[in-house]
């Protein structure tokens, strides 16, 4: 029977761990320990060097007072070097006296006449003297015939003041390298102590960020943000993120797309970003609600508004200008359906007629009726385009007007319309007039003689548009109202929302530069005025014909 291989053994991967908590943690303590080591190391060497300093200028003040001994200077030059001698023993009274190592006095050959092992004396020293008897005091960590010592030399004088010798004193280094050593349980002791606040510190934090970040790894965290960054700037629908001052810290590619913002709104109020209106309402929470209306340029947009935790809010965008053009367009559509209903209605008895007239062999009165009918349809066509040479407008009107004759309201172009065919927009006027003419149409309808009149002029360059209704007008306290996105006194449709006509109409009227109003008209019935400055083009100037001198020749020799 063959043996199943044995699997490989597993490799003990070592490693930071994964957990933020404890990565957090493990970095606090080992930089806490690292400051404690550093902050000891920094303290330790400078007092190692002030230990020194101290045991050197106490070996040279020990040397200057044994200097100064008023019959050491006699007793060197009179007596000879031995243990017993008298220099010997001032200088061993004074070594005893001061807890020093040694202390030797020299001749100015570096004979010894003292020392603390009384075979060294008449000795020659270990070290050079030559400074110390040249007049200068000396400092230094030397090694001697007693080890490693701090070390004063200081020159020996007579009464005279001639140098007759040198004294050197010399305090051991390990008393020095003791006392270091002795203070490091100490330092060792705070040093520990500083590492265990440090830890235990280390350990509060970590536990805060712990319960912030859910406990999750650093690589889940990047991950996360990773996923956050491709998601806010890959939907299509439009976030804007307020902290808890109200300023502006995050719009997506979308939000941008639609606010018409860039990266420099990032830290500003909506007011300051879009300049005041309802988008800015919505966005900093003073007009609350769910899917609110907004208009910003010619986009129809939606939003929500979701206040967060820590007291700011999310707002989300999405853009309805392509669902409300096709629900204007759908409403266009049932107006038009209902229209041409009711001129097959029409069709269908004006057809009966014609062919009752023509049994009873009325042959003239049919032909009078035909002319009658094509002529009315073709004086309204012909009414319209005399006095509006823009094609676009004049054919809205037209369409509009045989809406309005099937909804039992006349619609009027008034005699004092004029307007070239020279406009920059034409479009927006199209849709400036459609919206207000809709209106119209709606308030007028039902009402006794209903009469909508549209008038079109131009001064110079700027046109003027008044559109007039006689249905119940507009009180004086909604006249500004009415051109809030969202308002409304209609019931709206199911497929979507009114309220957004009239503010669509000012808003394209400001981007020109003009201005829309609503008032009274004359007779009752609401009155809106457009007024659009630069919005037609200087007219080609008539060129003026000239004669040419050929035939300016010709009308002169007449002319005679």
């Amino acid at each position: 029977m063959g043996m199943s291989p044995t699997p490989p053994a597993r490799r003990l991967r070592l490693g930071l761990p994964r957990r933020m908590f404890s990565q957090v943690l493990l970095m606090q303590v080992a930089i806490a320990a690292g400051v404690a080591v550093l902050a000891t190391g920094l303290f330790l060497a400078p007092l190692g060097d002030q230990l020194d300093d101290q045991a050197m200028r106490r070996a040279l003040a020990i040397a200057q007072t044994t200097a100064q001994q008023p019959r050491l200077a006699e007793d060197l030059r009179s007596t000879p070097p031995t243990p017993s001698g008298p220099v010997q023993r001032e200088a061993e009274r004074i070594r005893r006296a001061t807890g020093a190592e040694y202390v030797v006095v020299m001749d100015r050959r570096g004979v010894r006449w003292s020392h603390t092992d009384p075979r060294q004396i008449g000795g020659v020293v270990s070290t050079d003297p030559s400074r110390a008897l040249s007049g200068r005091e000396v400092m230094a960590i030397d090694d001697g015939t007693l080890g490693r010592t701090a070390r004063g030399k200081v020159p020996l004088r007579d009464s005279t003041g001639t140098i007759v010798g040198a004294v050197s004193v010399g305090i051991a280094y390990d008393s020095v390298r003791a006392r270091l050593i002795h203070a490091i349980p100490e330092l060792l002791a705070y040093a520990g102590g500083a590492l265990a606040v440090g830890a235990l510190a280390a350990w509060l934090v970590s536990r805060r960020v712990q319960r912030q970040t859910r406990d999750l790894a650093f690589s889940d965290i990047a991950a996360l943000l990773a996923e956050r960054e491709a998601m806010l700037h890959g939907i299509r629908e439009g976030v804007v993120a307020l902290d808890r001052a109200g300023r502006i810290r995050l719009l997506n590619d979308e939000a941008q797309r639609l606010l018409e913002l860039g990266d420099e709104a990032l830290g500003r109020s909506p007011d300051e970003a879009l300049g005041g209106g309802r988008t800015a309402d919505v966005l900093a929470g003073r007009v609350t609600g769910t899917d609110l209306l907004m208009v910003r340029g010619q986009r129809v947009l939606v939003a929500n508004r979701m206040p967060t935790g820590d007291g700011g809010a999310v707002a989300t965008l999405r853009d309805r200008t392509e669902l409300e053009q096709l629900g204007r367009e759908l409403d266009s559509t049932r107006g038009l359906i209902d229209a041409l209903r009711a001129q097959d209605h029409e069709h269908a008895n004006r057809m009966h007629t014609l062919l009752g007239l023509l049994e009873l062999e009325l042959y003239d009165d049919a032909a009078e009726f035909v002319g009658e009918v094509v002529g009315d349809h073709r004086a309204t066509a012909e009414q319209i385009t005399e006095k509006i040479q823009d094609p676009l407008l004049a054919a809205l009107l037209v369409g509009k007007a045989t809406v309005a004759a099937e909804r039992g309201v006349a619609l009027r172009v008034s005699d004092r319309t004029r307007l070239p065919d020279l406009l920059i927009d034409s479009r927006g006027l199209v849709t400036i007039v459609g919206n207000l003419v809709d209106n119209a149409l709606d308030a007028a309808a039902g009402t006794p003689h209903a009469r909508v009149e549209v008038e079109l002029r131009a001064e110079g360059r700027t046109a003027i548009l008044r559109v007039r209704d006689t249905g119940p007008g507009i009180p004086v306290d909604r006249r500004e109202l009415v051109f809030t996105e969202g308002w409304s006194t209609k019931t709206p449709p199911a497929h979507r929302r009114r309220g957004l006509g009239l503010s669509l109409v000012r808003r394209l009227a400001e981007r020109q530069g003009g201005s829309v109003t609503a008032g009274e008209a004359h007779g009752g019935g609401a009155e809106f005025t457009v007024v659009l400055p630069e919005a037609l083009t200087e007219p080609d100037p008539v060129p003026v014909p000239t004669v040419p001198p050929a035939a300016r020749a010709v009308t002169e020799e007449e002319s005679r």
